[in-house]
């Protein structure tokens, strides 16, 4: 049975984590957690006088004194957090500043959905294998995207009838945290929803169905709406994918906008040198992070308990600003955390947590809060994961026994009877070059799962998938997905998972070499 002091630690701790004390009451709870129990009584005794003085509220909490002579070594401390902290904002400061560059709403160079800031471009059938915007993207979905400024322009995003159809529009926030709740998982009605930013303060218009508030001002949405591996589908789903509108509100007068998506006109691409080595494109330039660092802070308001933090990032934005020598130590700051902490994050090991037989899964997706490993690792190898309710996803880079995964093997991947990912919506799996991209091939296939109609299962119920640069022949190549000669990766999604893929009882099959 508890006794009074673990019951107070509990309560301290809570109370810490909703963020209901100040910063500074945080840093006198991280004391006194490990504090010996002969000091205990005296602490309490001193309670009533510190409480006195702890102040009210975080405005009241003495920031970082200005205009201080930083030394490397602090400045280096403190540039190192920034630059994880601070990666993903920039990341979507960038795709964002790329994207509404788009005339009109259509296709970039054909193959990526863009429109001008306030809109959404969509495909009208599976994404491309050639794309590099994002890495990771599936050929289950017809996907759309497109970036806002809320507070400055609010957004209408129409939600056609899509009757049993699997759909979700993802809404991002500054930091990737998703925002709202539209799809099938939600019940979500047809209508016309607004979309706000946390500044915007005006009344619902006549005829907008419900008000979404999002985080930050910057903000973007990524449609997604399943789609059947079959001709039949691909024709069914257009009438319904050409209401996927989203327009500003000064735009809307209460009826159904239509794009014939399958029509519009192709944007031709900007000359660009931010291609990384056949990878995704750069989003993240080290050299250029900490001139738009200050867009970052400025973008995202700090969470609970991430005040001091701002502080510390404030205080160095001004030392450099007045310290050329500094200025440049950053830069090389940020071109050693790129090298030694970004990177890693490519690695499936170094994403997630482990989910068994080898393989890791998503953890606290696109609902990351102050979570900044999962967050920053997200970004650099997948960025745009839904949130887990929406979608689980589980990935490796190597077999059973511990090999990487290369196109000279041929592997196995054998769902037992009844031991296919448990979902609502759909499943699949995908595979992916060393770049987390597609791997271009004469099938032009690169997943297979839930929208394929023609796999062949084992005699005992069983589905084997199979993965290699070798085609296994026979009634075995409908199951097929063919990989690069050299490494590549597996990457399973379960979207709208049962309480097995939710609770992580549900594990990815082994992966066998034959």
């Amino acid at each position: 049975m508890a006794n009074a002091t673990d019951e107070n630690m509990k309560v301290s701790r809570r109370d810490v984590m909703k963020g209901s004390l100040g910063t500074a009451a945080f840093a006198a709870f991280g004391a006194s957690a490990a504090t010996p129990a002969l000091v205990a009584a005296p602490m309490v005794a001193m309670a009533g006088a510190a409480q006195a003085q702890t102040p009210a509220s975080a405005s009241e909490i003495t920031m970082p004194a200005t205009g201080i002579l930083m030394h490397p070594g602090y400045a280096k401390t403190i540039a190192q957090m920034a630059y994880v902290w601070g990666w993903p904002i920039v990341n979507m400061l960038n795709r964002k500043a790329k994207i509404t560059q788009a005339p009109y709403p259509g296709l970039l160079g054909g193959i990526l959905p863009a429109a001008p800031r306030g809109q959404v471009g969509m495909l009208h059938d599976y994404i491309e294998p050639s794309e590099t915007f994002v890495t990771c993207p599936n050929q289950d979905v017809v996907y759309g995207l497109g970036f806002f400024s809320l507070d400055e322009e609010p957004v209408v995003a129409q939600v056609p009838d899509f009757g049993d159809r699997f759909w979700v529009y993802a809404l991002y926030d500054a930091r990737t945290d998703q925002f709202g709740q539209l799809g099938k998982p939600y019940g979500t009605k047809p209508g016309f929803y607004l979309l706000v930013g946390p500044r915007w303060n005006g009344l619902k218009p006549d005829g907008i169905t419900d008000v979404i508030r999002s985080s930050t001002s910057l903000a973007n949405a990524i449609p997604r709406i399943f789609q059947d591996d079959t001709p039949e589908d691909k024709k069914a789903i257009q009438s319904a994918i050409n209401q996927v509108v989203f327009y500003p509100l000064k735009d809307f007068n209460g009826e159904m906008k239509t794009i014939e998506w399958a029509n519009v006109k192709d944007i031709p691409v900007p000359p660009s040198s931010d291609a990384d080595g056949g990878g995704e494109t750069k989003w993240v330039i080290p050299e250029k992070f900490f001139d738009q660092f200050g867009d970052a802070i400025a973008a995202a308001d700090p969470l609970p308990g991430e005040e001091a933090m701002y502080g510390q990032f404030r205080l160095l934005q001004d030392a450099a600003a007045k310290d050329p020598e500094l200025k440049k130590l950053l830069v090389e700051i940020a071109k050693e955390t790129e090298e030694n902490v970004i990177h890693p994050f490519f690695e499936w090991k170094h994403n997630g947590r482990p989910a068994g037989n080898g393989w890791n899964r998503s953890t606290n997706n696109a609902q990351f809060g102050v979570d900044y490993f999962n967050r920053t690792g997200t970004s650099k190898s997948n960025m745009f994961d839904n949130r887990p309710n929406e979608t689980q996803y589980f990935y490796t880079d190597y077999d059973a026994s511990g090999k990487e995964l290369t196109g000279s093997g041929n592997y196995a991947i054998t769902f037992a009877a009844g031991q296919e990912p448990p979902v609502n919506g759909f499943w699949s799996l995908t595979l992916y070059n060393d770049k987390h991209l597609f791997h271009a091939n004469d099938l032009k296939r690169y997943s297979l799962g839930t929208k394929n109609k023609n796999l062949k299962r084992n005699t005992d119920g069983s589905l084997t998938l199979h993965a290699g640069a070798k085609n296994p022949g026979g009634d075995k190549e409908s199951n097929w997905v063919p990989a690069p000669d050299g490494r590549f990766s597996l990457y399973i999604r379960a979207y709208w998972g049962k309480e097995p893929i939710l609770d992580g009882s549900w594990q990815p099959p082994k992966i066998e070499a034959l």
